[in-house]
């Protein structure tokens, strides 16, 4: 599969994007890195893929001697070099242009082969073209290296919002039926929780580098709605109506949605303005005032780690 929707960002959507995208809890970081190292991973070079504006990768970057942040969008590395950063031997961040696929081979110089501790991609690798990712990840990751692989889905309600089953209700018709049309195969893996996402053991030409007796895969409040805290403190996210907006707003099929329909976007036809406007009216009902209106969710994440054969 190809992804074109933020392939063609540009520096403002890149930018608008890295403000609307909150970043990963620390605990969960320190989760992938203590499970890189406890199996012989290294901490001088991570390279994080798809990276976006580099909302994961200066996460990551205190970490690592090292960081190197790749995406396919050159609106994305424009605004990911605007805001920059540093590694933990406040080496600056470097923020180049290449695919999932080529993994810095297009760059000059390209990437070296086995010069790479650590590969992550955070809400990106259901966007890739895995038989093409699996090889050349092989290539540039050192042996006993490791490959992090990571999404969230969609929010769930928690029962702490007020009318909380009619917005869960509204919020599931409504991705179904508005954005239903413009959802593509990238979406479905991630709302699948990477189910079906290949590995290097299940391609047609499989990559033998990588030890499948070692894999991890980890999910985190699938269908779940109750308030325990998860192992890792991602926890539940609370969001007012205008940051509702600006965060939905950045996922690819309200993209889509809003290249097909011009005319409606910034007016109350909007489809995020429309959903807003129906958990406006759901909250308002069960007594919350107009102004106060929040929402509380679950995020639902998965994590998928493999080792390269030391």
């Amino acid at each position: 599969m190809s992804e074109k929707t933020f392939k063609a960002y540009k520096h403002e959507q890149g930018t608008a994007y890295a403000q609307a995208r909150l970043g990963y809890n620390a605990k969960f970081y320190q989760f992938v890195i203590d499970n890189h190292t406890s199996t012989g991973g290294k901490l001088d070079t991570v390279l994080d893929v798809g990276s976006g504006p580099g909302v994961a990768t200066r996460g990551l970057a205190s970490h690592f001697a090292h960081v190197v942040g790749i995406d396919a969008s050159e609106g994305m590395i424009s605004a990911a070099r605007s805001i920059g950063g540093v590694s933990s031997t406040a080496e600056p961040i470097r923020y180049e242009v290449s695919g999932a696929e080529q993994l810095g081979s297009n760059l000059d110089p390209p990437i070296p082969d086995s010069s790479v501790d650590l590969i992550t991609a955070a809400t990106a690798a259901h966007w890739f073209d895995m038989s093409g990712f699996w090889p050349r990840a092989a290539q540039v990751l050192k042996p006993g290296g490791s490959v992090a692989l990571w999404t969230i889905t969609a929010t769930h309600i928690h029962p702490s919002t007020p009318n909380h089953e009619a917005i869960q209700k509204a919020m599931d018709n409504f991705r179904s039926q508005q954005l239903g049309p413009y959802l593509e195969r990238g979406n479905i893996l991630a709302n699948n929780l990477y189910a079906d996402l290949p590995l290097p053991w299940t391609l047609e030409q499989p990559v033998t580098e990588f030890d499948q007796s070692t894999f991890i895969r980890k999910e985190w409040l699938k269908n779940r709605t109750d308030s325990d805290p998860d192992p890792i403190g991602l926890k539940t996210q609370v969001v007012d109506l205008e940051g509702f907006e600006k965060r939905f707003e950045t996922s690819s099929p309200v993209t889509r949605w809003r290249e097909a329909h011009p005319d409606a976007v910034g007016t109350e036809r909007d489809v995020v303005r429309v959903i807003s406007r129906e958990i406006q009216r759901l909250l308002n009902e069960a007594g919350v005032e107009k102004g106060k209106e929040r929402i509380t969710g679950n995020v639902q994440s998965v994590l998928l780690m493999v080792k390269k054969k030391a």
